[in-house]
């Protein structure tokens, strides 16, 4: 079994996947894990749209000019959006639950990576957000924050070097300027 610690080590982005579908009880097992994400005042304003069309990708990996293109080989990727009626922190939210769907496919052997969309444009006349909204039918009172692309990698990462981890970013009973 893999350490919680390990599994962080481990978990780089990946945005090159092998042509292989993502089995359904992982696409289950990594819903329930991001279902179970914390949320202020268990409000769950996240909900989390789940594409494996074809077209649908190709669409969405033309969401952003640059970032989004991973998309399109992706089988699989999980849109997370937030109903921004139900919490002030939506963005927190679901930001939680994004890096539970990346750390629950981690551990099940797959690898993702994050496709910012909050605050992003796709040209300048439409906004990312807008862009996906129309795609995917998405209520006007929902924030979209990021898309998940997801699959099997067809890239080597190597895993986080301790030695080279940014130590001085650690401040103990106050900050400390250096």
């Amino acid at each position: 079994m893999v350490s919680f610690f390990d599994l962080l080590k481990n978990r780089r982005s990946i945005r090159k996947y092998e042509p292989r579908e993502v089995e359904q009880d992982k696409i289950l097992k990594i819903t329930k894990a991001a279902l179970m994400s914390p949320a202020s005042k268990r409000s769950n304003p996240w909900e989390f749209i789940v594409i494996q069309d074809r077209n649908t990708l190709l669409k969405l990996s033309e969401s952003r000019p640059y970032g989004s293109q991973m998309l399109k080989e992706a089988p699989l990727a999980i849109v997370v959006i937030a109903d921004t009626t139900k919490s002030d922190v939506w963005i927190e939210d679901a930001s939680i639950a994004a890096i539970i769907i990346q750390l629950q496919a981690q551990d099940l052997g797959l690898g993702s990576c994050w496709v910012q969309v909050y605050n992003r444009q796709k040209n300048e006349q439409t906004t990312t957000e807008e862009y996906i909204k129309a795609l995917l039918n998405i209520p006007t009172h929902f924030g979209v924050l990021c898309i998940m692309s997801i699959g099997y990698p067809d890239e080597k990462r190597k895993p986080f070097e301790e030695e080279k981890l940014a130590d001085d970013k650690i401040h103990f009973e106050n900050f400390k300027i250096k």
